[in-house]
């Protein structure tokens, strides 16, 4: 079964409206990081975030699970990319303990739902 089968768009998927809530939560946090990091962590954090939703799109633009499923996982790439980053600016000072923790939480939570959804999508292949 396809994507396109299993969810109209890829919008009406919670790990992607989820993907979204976390890199606009990013690009907030971010924009209080000092200037000389806009080159830096600022980017490399921006840059990861809005990654792990664009991948959910991706794939499911494909219109084949193999190749939604591939994508989900390049998803879980940036996703853990982006709590490295964020763990080294809280480690720096940059990001104050209290302003990554909430961030990282939905980083836990996301990394839950693409593994639930990778998971689910093969089960379903494997139905078939």
């Amino acid at each position: 079964m396809t994507p396109k089968g299993l969810f109209q768009s890829y919008k009406d998927l919670l790990v992607w409206q989820s993907g979204m809530a976390l890199a606009e939560a990013c690009y907030r946090a971010t924009a209080a990081f000092p200037r000389e990091e806009m080159f830096g962590l600022t980017s490399q954090i921006r840059r990861a975030a809005a990654s792990i939703s664009a991948n959910i799109a991706e794939g499911h633009g494909r219109e084949n699970s193999g190749s939604f499923v591939q994508h989900l996982r390049i998803a879980q790439g940036s996703l853990k990319e982006l709590e490295t980053h964020l763990l080294l600016s809280e480690r720096v000072g940059i990001l104050a303990g209290n302003e990554a923790r909430p961030l990282l939480d939905q980083c836990d939570e996301l990394g839950k739902m693409l593994r639930g959804l990778i998971r689910s999508i093969q089960n379903r292949n494997s139905e078939q």
